[in-house]
């Protein structure tokens, strides 16, 4: 009995024991939720305090764990938390422990924010000059990109809607920002780290889109109504957004893929379009939703044919006899294509397009000289009537407003539910869409870089954006040039702290808004990096105005960030200068280069005071550049 009395305290002290170091210790295995930015293959930033947030069960314990590094937590009582692991050295990979989940593949680099419209977005595999080069070098496994999908709401979003980390593999980046991948490949190869790339951008937006509400309904300018709107009706803009958002995911379904037994019957050689109207191509553009154009064509002979059919606007299907012939994607231009005999017969065929354009509802078939069918070496032009139809074969589509373009919607849904992720800073290519307001720009895009700075909370952090290109048709005299006031206003930008710009005034094309050289452009947003990021004390830009004298008829313009010197890409004259008297007309001006960091111009007889413009037009000709080949930065200024 004694033995079993003594058994008893001894497990009743035990319990006790027990008891007392359950309630002194902390359990770490309850669930968390995490945003979809912690996932395998993330990049965290170095050296530098890195923040790991999620949601919970209120009360509950949480730690975090990462190379060595360990914290903990509480879950609060509205479920959220969030811990910040101390600075880390690059390197990887890594496990990221939250509580008993685990995240692989980690890595600690530098971290970017790739933001913009469309020159931003342009993937890799959009004709991209270079990029089959790249993919033959296999990528690089130390870079890698988290694309937020496209997506805006009138309240500000705690998580983007999806995204995963992709590593730069030859087949994953293809479908990365090109501008962002060049950038993201120098940074790797120069400071010897990793590197991660979030991109947050969208075709045609402007940057009131991308910016606070409540900043933007403070400012003067013709966003201000639209965004007081926002506020003061929040509900039913709210409402608004999520059935355009249905209209828009039913849209997408609908484009993505035609049902294969109908339009493989509508492609057939047999199929009555008696009942479609008529249209002369590349001419007349009636097309609009999901449209269906099919042209006839006479064969003696099935052998070695090509189909030219480069433009088509934005994606489509092309069918040939009944059978796909080839899938075109937006952005990308269909290639020539040998067209295999067997899908081909002596006497009638029918080449069949399904075309859609997302953008304005209007696609387009064809461009005139560039529609034919190439058989040793005669064509067979594809020119002249089609038939068609934009509702038979398939319904209308649902209509779907540019919502994402108000006053803060893609800053709630796109921007907001980032910025407590660590980052080193923001590259950004946009402008474009404002280049029609651009006496507005300059205060938006200081207050939208403001505005992300403070949201983030990491200080004046670096943001490093592009000037716009050189576009549309030549004008050796445009003093109105819309896309000259607004690269005016980029560069007046950089009077905020920590900010660069990267000028590309002489790699745009004329009848592209989309340059397909990204090469450059990602790295000369690298240069400024260099600079701005980084503290090195490299040359950054092309030469930029610094002072201006008079001798005479005589103008001695002075530059800056000449490197070892001015040179021209061309010729013996400089190109690009305008002069104008006091409220006068412009004219082209001589000028040459005068020493090493000065150009001289000569000025048309009886000038005693008025402007000089440097590449001021939407797309100027020029040639000054620094020993680096970096263009000289368009600007004006008046003389006396």
């Amino acid at each position: 009995m004694k033995e079993i009395i003594s058994s008893m305290r001894n497990t009743l002290k035990l319990l006790v024991l027990l008891l007392i170091f359950s309630c002194g210790s902390s359990k770490f295995d309850s669930q968390v939720f995490l945003p979809k930015l912690f996932g395998d293959g993330m990049v965290v930033q170095r050296e530098a305090s890195i923040s790991v947030w999620g949601k919970g069960i209120p009360g509950e314990n949480v730690r975090v764990s990462l190379a060595g590094a360990i914290t903990s937590g509480t879950v609060e009582s509205d479920s959220t938390w969030i811990l910040e692991l101390p600075k880390l050295p690059a390197g990887g990979p890594f496990v990221l422990e939250v509580n008993q989940q685990k995240i692989n593949d980690v890595y600690v680099g530098d971290v970017w924010v790739a933001g913009g419209q469309s020159n931003m977005e342009w993937t890799l595999k959009s004709q991209v000059i270079g990029a089959e080069k790249e993919y033959s070098e296999g990528g690089n496994t130390q870079i890698r990109f988290f694309k937020i999908p496209n997506s805006y709401s009138a309240v500000e979003l705690d998580d983007v809607v999806g995204g995963a980390w992709k590593v730069a593999d030859s087949v994953n980046m293809k479908d990365f920002s090109a501008v962002a991948w060049f950038f993201a490949k120098r940074n790797n190869l120069e400071k010897k780290v990793p590197v991660g790339i979030i991109e947050s951008n969208w075709g045609g937006t402007p940057v009131e889109g991308w910016t606070d509400v409540e900043i933007l309904a403070e400012m003067e300018g013709s966003f201000n109504e639209q965004a007081k709107d926002v506020i003061e009706n929040n509900e039913s803009w709210d409402a608004k957004l999520k059935e355009n958002d249905a209209n828009r995911h039913r849209r997408d379904s609908m484009v993505s893929r035609p049902d294969s037994l109908t339009a493989l019957n509508v492609a057939s050689v047999s199929y009555d379009d008696s009942s479609w109207r008529k249209v002369n191509l590349p001419g007349a553009n009636p097309l609009e939703h999901i449209a269906w154009a099919r042209k006839k064509f006479t064969l003696s002979n099935v052998d070695n044919l090509m189909l030219h059919l480069p433009y088509i606007d934005q994606m489509a299907y092309v069918y040939l006899n009944g059978k796909l012939l080839h899938y075109k994607d937006w952005g990308i231009a269909v290639p020539e294509i040998e067209i295999p005999a067997d899908m081909l017969a002596k006497g009638t065929n029918v080449l069949t397009v399904r075309a859609i354009n997302t953008w304005n509802n209007q696609p387009r078939i064809g461009q005139k000289g560039e529609m034919y069918l190439l058989q040793s070496g005669e064509k067979i032009s594809l020119e002249g009537t089609w038939s068609y139809s934009n509702s038979t074969v398939e319904p209308h589509l649902p209509k779907v407003e540019w919502y994402n373009w108000m006053p803060g919607m893609m800053y709630n849904a796109m921007i907001v539910p980032i910025t407590t992720y660590t980052i080193k800073g923001v590259i950004w290519y946009q402008g474009e869409s404002n280049a029609g307001r651009h006496g507005e720009y300059k205060a938006l895009f200081s207050a939208m870089i403001t505005n992300w700075r403070e949201k983030w909370g990491l200080g004046d952090f670096p943001f490093l954006f592009v000037q716009l290109a050189n576009f549309m048709e030549r004008k050796e005299v445009q003093p109105e040039s819309n896309w000259a006031f607004l690269r005016e206003a980029q560069a007046q930008t950089l009077e905020l702290p920590n900010t660069g710009m990267a000028t590309i005034i002489d790699i745009g094309e004329a009848d592209d808004i989309h340059p397909k050289n990204k090469k450059d452009v990602g790295e000369r947003l690298w240069l400024q990096a260099r600079k701005v990021a980084y503290g090195e004390k490299n040359v950054a830009s092309g030469p930029r105005f610094d002072s201006l004298s008079r001798k005479g008829n005589e103008l001695i313009v002075k530059f800056s960030s000449v490197g070892e010197g001015l040179k021209l890409t061309e010729g013996d004259a400089v190109k690009g200068f305008i002069a104008a008297k006091e409220n006068g007309d412009f004219q082209q001006v001589e000028a040459f280069i005068y020493d090493k960091e000065s150009v001289k111009i000569t000025l048309p007889q009886g000038v005693e005071a008025g402007e000089i413009r440097y590449a001021w037009a939407d797309n100027p000709e020029v040639n000054l550049v620094n020993n680096l080949d970096l263009p000289t930065v368009p600007f004006r200024k008046k003389f006396e």
